[in-house]
């Protein structure tokens, strides 16, 4: 396992620092937050270091992805909660605060107060076009 040892996620995957369990495998751990946003709130892990989606083999996502998946429905299922947030934050301008590749399952409930509201922006004239061809353009590169 490639680890970081400054790294808190790190720390806790190889336990010396401890957490509550959710789920584990060779490839990732699931830990309740420390700081949940609802009780229940969980994160998914990667058992090896990598510092954000873009950093993270293409594989080991797409194995995360269906651990998230797997972790929600039973999240769901087990606190009769009545939604789920799935959030992944890359880069510090974005939110993420830990710098290893982790999924967000937060638990919602219809009545719990949270809001994600943002800013909306408004495209102009032909700016969403604009914009998509330059995404369409560094994909196929």
């Amino acid at each position: 396992m490639v680890s970081d040892g400054g790294c808190i996620f790190c720390k806790i995957v190889n336990g010396e620092i401890p957490s509550s369990k959710v789920y584990e495998d060779e490839d990732a751990l699931v830990i309740l937050d420390i700081s949940p946003i609802n009780k229940g709130h969980s994160l998914v892990l990667s058992k090896e270091h990598y510092k954000d989606i873009y950093d993270t083999p293409e594989e080991l996502l797409l194995k995360l992805a269906g651990i998230t998946k797997k972790v929600s429905l039973a999240t769901k299922k087990s606190l009769a909660c009545d939604g789920i947030n799935i959030v992944q934050n890359n880069e510090r301008p974005s939110g993420q605060l830990v710098f290893h590749i982790h999924f967000h399952i937060i638990p919602r409930f219809s009545h719990d107060g949270i809001r994600f509201d943002t800013n909306r922006k408004k495209y102009e004239g032909t700016e969403m076009k604009e914009f998509a061809e330059k995404i369409n353009i560094s994909i196929q590169k």
